[in-house]
């Protein structure tokens, strides 16, 4: 029977290459396997409660989005379906059905990948405080939420501890290489443009999201997650009203309820209270249903 929760996963036999915040990975050959646990993080630390299917939702969400790229750039993506696993993880199907990928283990870049179509999240700050994102000048006056003139490449270094730090093209550049930081540039607002305007028509506004890229066999590929609710500012359009944060289907949920209890923000992270935790659920599977048309 499958565990209503899953929090951490045992493969005995397997080696565990990391334990992320959401993500158990171990490595098998020249391949990984990377499962989605139901863990969730606020402000940089895993909470007390998991989210009920959360790591379906982020598993089934990146391989829908997986296929509605094929042809737009090469992927991770060996297969997602359990049966056609190595024999060794056939065992552990009722920890890896539905929330799991196998996938070409490849050489990632370090830097994270962001495009943003809104004025939300570090980039208001940035704004508010300069009047340009990652170096990129905006037009004065804007709101926050606004939807910018032309959606923009924000990279940002990946923090191991802490947060992202968003940095500026040539500083991208310099860590990456010039060639390679155009061609992800390209590759993000390519991709950004294609998903948010797919969502939108179903009802989901994508202010942002972020994308990690990487080499296999000399290839770049499009790996980790894609277009989740973990990656990415999902918005309903509906109720889209400029001018001050707006509804999420992400985490800024549980972010809220956090920054109510006046938490410090310090270990130990609290666990959330039941209604957080069903409605924070029912959110992703609601991301889901509306991206997908299909029920999870």
């Amino acid at each position: 029977m499958k565990p209503e929760v899953l929090l951490e996963t045992h493969l005995p036999g397997l080696e565990l290459y990391a334990r992320g915040k959401v993500r158990d990975i171990y490595r098998l050959d020249d391949r990984l396997l990377i499962v989605a646990t139901d863990r969730i993080s606020a402000f940089d630390y895993i909470l007390g409660s998991g989210i009920p299917r959360k790591g379906e939702v982020l598993t089934q969400l990146s391989l829908f989005w997986l296929d509605f790229l094929k042809g737009v750039v090469p992927t991770h993506l060996v297969t997602a379906d359990v049966d056609e696993y190595p024999a060794p993880l056939r065992a552990y199907k009722d920890q890896l059905e539905r929330r799991s990928m196998l996938v070409r283990r490849a050489r990632m870049l370090e830097v994270e990948c962001v495009a943003r179509g809104y004025l939300a999240g570090s980039g208001w700050k940035d704004y508010k405080a300069t009047g340009a994102i990652c170096g990129i000048r905006l037009p004065p006056g804007l709101e926050e939420s606004a939807e910018l003139p032309e959606p923009i490449f924000t990279p940002a270094t990946k923090a191991h501890t802490g947060h992202d730090t968003n940095i500026t093209f040539e500083e991208a550049a310099a860590l990456i290489g010039r060639h390679v930081a155009e061609r992800v540039r390209e590759l993000t607002l390519e991709i950004y443009r294609r998903a948010a305007g797919y969502a939108r028509r179903r009802g989901i506004i994508i202010a942002d999201t972020k994308f990690e890229f990487g080499f296999a066999d000399g290839e770049l590929i499009l790996a980790d997650e894609v277009l989740t609710p973990d990656s990415s500012r999902f918005w309903p359009a509906a109720g889209y009203r400029p001018g001050g944060p707006q509804p999420s289907f992400d985490k800024q949920y549980v972010r809220d309820y956090l920054e109510s209890i006046r938490w410090n923000k310090q270990p130990p992270a609290p666990s959330l209270p039941e209604e957080v935790v069903r409605n924070t659920s029912a959110k992703y599977l609601e991301a889901y249903r509306l991206l997908t048309g299909k029920c999870l």
